[in-house]
């Protein structure tokens, strides 16, 4: 397979061209809409071209043309499971009060299963009121823990595609020199070689593209599209948990990104702790870069098989009367504030600003727009449930953003705030805030003045930052807990 940037490009253009044309066969199923969730992990929005970013993704830029494209989106809870439970209850999980460790989730605050999935999720309330329900996934802890195992069964249709982190892997065949082709040597303990190890026997795609995890959730999810068009109205949410790392893209992707000719071990991952830990001074620069380059290869992957996905919705003449939704859970430090991985105390915008796209294909919808409101994860289940005609459940405590695709005003918000482990984030128009949840830690950024939140201002700031802290207290019911 031979790659170009005009390739992807034209696919983006037709995939396009192709949203953007209803057929009238599709007015009599408007009053009742059939729903399409997209969850695309660890993807920044600043590695999505449709947002000004690096990576070619021109089937997500296909569906911010089709729509609304919303800039200043952040997760109110995070990371992996935190987030989709937001999404999927409509409701704020953070701060995580009373949280403890669950069998088979991780022991991180807020990794707890959905309380009561049959009634408290947007697919329930849209199984309740007739929609065929249905959920495609590779992610480990939704797929196959046994928390989960409730919300899989609320479903009309549960698909789990096994191996990514092991589950179903053969490692057998998988040589010590492939294993450390994807790791330098900075990268070489034994935990991650075991991790690499069990991936690569999972999947493999660094040879074949259609071993891949995003490939196989968005084969699955077009399998998917096939039952539920015989059981309109429908709601399907696919879930790829790529392009979450370890990263290991075939070489045409990377070239795409590559200034020059790469030689030696690759790194498909990066250590969660500061550069200067792990990195000399003279290894950063150009590993760092190298990251970057494959991240972004892994992303673009990922959007070419979003393309089998809407491909399928189109084929099926199922575009006309589907909302589409698009989302992210969190992003992924690449060297930025000195980092890598996902640190909860850098809830800057690498980690934090995801994508969020909502399209509607009837009419007098606005396409091809975009609004600086400040959205939530949480408010992505009661826009979709007020899209299909129906009024959120009472225990829903986001917004219903979908007004202003009509170009109306949704109710105001003017502080974004959400948690990761023991710390939390505030943000407006005007200034982002990062503390922990005890108050101690406190940071300050002005963003007209600075947008990359480098420079601290809080010291400049003392009445500002503590009118910050107390209105994200008093929001959340009081002070977040401290998790060891």
């Amino acid at each position: 397979m031979a790659l170009s940037r005009r390739e992807l490009l034209e696919a983006g253009a037709a995939a396009a061209l192709a949203a953007a044309l209803p057929s009238p066969a599709a007015a009599a199923r408007r009053a009742r809409p059939n729903v399409l969730v997209v969850v695309i992990d660890t993807l920044r929005a600043d590695h999505v071209s449709a947002y000004g970013g690096r990576a070619l993704t021109p089937h997500i830029d296909a569906l911010a043309e089709a729509g609304l494209r919303f800039t200043r989106f952040y997760p109110e809870a995070m990371a992996t499971v935190p987030a989709r439970r937001s999404i999927l209850t409509g409701r704020r999980v953070w701060p995580f009060r009373h949280w403890h460790q669950w069998p088979g989730l991780r022991d991180t605050p807020g990794w707890q299963p959905i309380a009561d999935p049959r009634e408290s999720t947007f697919t329930s309330a849209l199984r309740r009121a007739g929609w065929w329900t249905g959920y495609a996934t590779d992610n480990p802890f939704l797929g196959f823990s046994r928390p989960y195992g409730p919300l899989r069964d609320s479903l009309s249709r549960f698909v789990a595609v096994g191996g990514q982190r092991g589950h179903g892997t053969s490692v057998a065949q998988v040589s010590k020199q492939r294993v450390e082709h994807w790791l330098i040597p900075e990268l070489r303990t034994p935990y991650l070689r075991s991790l690499l190890r069990g991936y690569l026997g999972a999947g493999g795609y660094d040879r074949d593209e259609t071993r891949s995890f995003a490939a196989r959730v968005f084969t699955a999810g077009a399998a998917a599209l096939e039952e539920a068009s015989r059981r309109r109205p429908f709601a399907l949410v696919v879930d790829t948990y790529e392009p979450h790392e370890p990263w290991t893209p075939p070489e045409d992707y990377i070239s795409l990104y590559a200034s020059g000719r790469h030689e030696g071990p690759e790194p498909s991952m990066g250590r969660y702790r500061r550069v200067d830990d792990w990195l000399s001074r003279r290894r950063a620069g150009p590993v760092l870069d190298r990251m970057r380059d494959i991240y972004a290869a892994e992303v673009t992957m990922t959007d070419r098989w979003l393309g089998v996905l809407i491909d399928r919705l189109h084929q099926l003449g199922l575009a006309d009367d589907t909302v589409i939704a698009l989302v992210s859970d969190h992003g992924f430090l690449l060297g930025e504030h000195g980092w890598t991985g996902k640190i909860a105390s850098m809830l800057h915008p690498p980690l934090i600003h995801v994508p969020f796209l909502l399209c509607d294909p009837r009419p007098g919808r606005r396409r091809g727009a975009t609004s600086g409101y400040l959205a939530q994860t949480h408010d992505v289940g009661p826009t979709l449930l007020s899209l299909a005609g129906l009024r959120p459940p009472r225990g829903m405590t986001g917004v219903d953003v979908s007004p202003l695709l009509r170009g109306r005003r949704p109710p105001a918000r003017e502080l974004a705030y959400g948690g990761y482990a023991n710390w939390h984030y505030a943000r407006t128009e005007r200034w982002a805030y990062v503390s922990m949840n005890r108050g101690y830690g406190r940071r300050l950024y002005e963003l007209e003045r600075d947008e990359d939140e480098r420079h601290d201002v809080a010291r400049h700031h003392p009445v500002r930052i503590d009118r910050f802290y107390d209105a994200v207290v008093r929001r959340a019911g009081g002070r977040p807990p401290i998790y060891r």
